[in-house]
């Protein structure tokens, strides 16, 4: 038990700085530098930097990856017009004809239901091998019943479950290191998961927010023992743009229910049973629909500039290649302190990480107009309207959802980067200097009437 609560101290103490990046407003303030060419390659990769773990699922047994795949494409694509006839009760209209549009809403559980079912009884009439090593295998449904035997009925996590959690330093900076990407990553699906919502960009206040609460749950994490930290899933994006389902209600529900099943081990363990080869099939669907989200970006930019393409192939070709050959040669960064070594290591070894830095960099120091780095349409598209004010709706979007009279009656809330009312002006980083070449390119645009001052509009 030594390890775990030496894992817990680490995750609780690196949470700690994952909580004051995001209160600080550091990475809301970052965002006023962000382009087309920045989020394109961190979303996508996102999704193509997952493509072993979806091929060594589905690679088990391809057939019933295949299977899995073509059924979530029929239900979600051919069929998402189809509407079935069901029946409603009230006491005022009494019995009522309506329709649900199933293959729209659930076309991932109703073909992960199909299949599974199907391999159950495979499985159950002994039509697949019984042998690791024959082909099929992987399709069973029996071959983890050893957690679903082993796993309690009921069981309730507390506090401190594994004894008083330890600290290292080299603990604490390795995982702060993995916080880190996840940072990174966080952003991009931030801005994935609004545009497949249907929903404006996340202004800075937002991004600072979504980090601020990950910190906190990270902190919830390391005090329950769980080992792990909280982040945003790309494969749950994906489930967005597959369902078309992007409701907070949703998410708010699943949220009560999770908790309420996780105190079930043996509902939990049910899940376990799934064979991989159904995981893959669904994986290589959901985090297609990530890497194209992130590509659907381009359309801001200006395609037939050498300029924009020398950015986006290599950002997206770099972003594979470096964490590609890391990971093979995870000993090769030797700056002279270990732990400086193993942040560097686990940062560059995040193919979002990379691709996104890469693209971050080359965008503000080549030279470059706004209009054809696709700020122009990005600003009016995505943050601002042509007259430099925000958005009606993207004001009340991102709103808390009970307080806001009192909020934006306090002039204090404008100082906290977390809070609707944030205004750039009390930024922590607002004297920050940059050099002038890179000032250049991301700075004001006269032409449009929109200042970079304007961009962290109080919202």
């Amino acid at each position: 038990m030594s390890r775990i609560r030496e894992i817990q101290g680490a995750v609780i103490c690196a949470s700690l700085f994952e909580v004051a990046i995001g209160l600080s407003g550091l990475v809301g303030f970052l965002l006023q530098y962000i382009g087309p060419l920045a989020i394109a390659p961190t979303i996508s990769l996102i999704g193509l930097s997952l493509f072993g773990a979806a091929s060594g699922f589905a690679a088990k047994e391809w057939w019933t990856a295949i299977f899995t795949i073509v059924l979530i494409a029929v239900f979600s694509q051919y069929l998402r017009n189809i509407d079935m006839p069901c029946w409603s009760y009230s006491r005022a209209e009494g019995w009522k004809r309506s329709t649900l549009p199933i293959f729209k809403l659930f076309p991932v559980i109703m073909a992960i239901g199909i299949v599974w079912t199907t391999c159950a009884i495979l499985t159950a009439t002994g039509a697949l091998p019984t042998e690791p090593t024959e082909h099929g295998y992987w399709a069973r449904t029996d071959t983890k019943l050893d957690v679903l035997s082993t796993a309690p009925w009921f069981r309730v996590p507390y506090p401190f479950q594994w004894g008083l959690p330890t600290v290292s330093t080299a603990g604490v900076f390795g995982i702060l290191a993995g916080f880190l990407a996840s940072i990174i990553e966080s952003i991009g699906d931030y801005y994935a998961c609004a545009r497949l919502s249907g929903a404006p960009s996340p202004p800075s206040h937002a991004i600072n927010r979504g980090i601020t609460v990950e910190g906190i749950g990270c902190i919830i994490d390391g005090i329950w023992g769980s080992a792990t930290g909280t982040t945003s899933y790309s494969e749950n994006i994906g489930a967005i743009g597959i369902t078309k389902v992007g409701s907070r209600r949703v998410i708010q529900v699943a949220a009560v229910a999770m908790m309420f099943f996780a105190l079930l081990g043996k509902f939990g363990a049910l899940f376990v049973t799934i064979p991989d080869p159904i995981i893959g099939g669904m994986f290589c669907v959901v985090f297609g629909m990530v890497t194209a989200v992130g590509m659907s970006n381009l359309q801001f930019i200006d395609l037939n500039s050498s300029r924009n393409l020398f950015i986006l192939g290599f950002s997206y070709f770099f972003g594979l290649v470096l964490p590609f050959w890391l990971t093979d040669n995870n000993d090769v960064i030797k700056t002279g302190s270990e732990i400086f070594d193993q942040i560097l290591t686990v940062l560059f070894s995040t193919s979002m990480f990379v691709g996104g830095l890469t693209g971050f960099v080359l965008d503000n120091t080549i030279p470059g107009t706004d209009e054809e780095r696709g700020l122009l349409q990005w600003r009016k598209d995505v943050v601002l309207t042509e007259n430099g004010k925000p958005k009606e709706h993207n004001s009340k979007t991102y709103d808390f959802p009970f307080g806001m009279n009192y909020i934006r009656r306090t002039k204090i809330f404008q100082y906290i980067p977390i809070c609707p009312t944030y205004s750039s002006g009390g930024s922590l980083f607002k004297n920050l200097k940059f050099p002038k070449k890179f000032k250049r390119n991301v700075g004001s645009d006269q032409s449009n009437g929109v200042h970079a001052s304007q961009r962290d509009t109080k919202l």
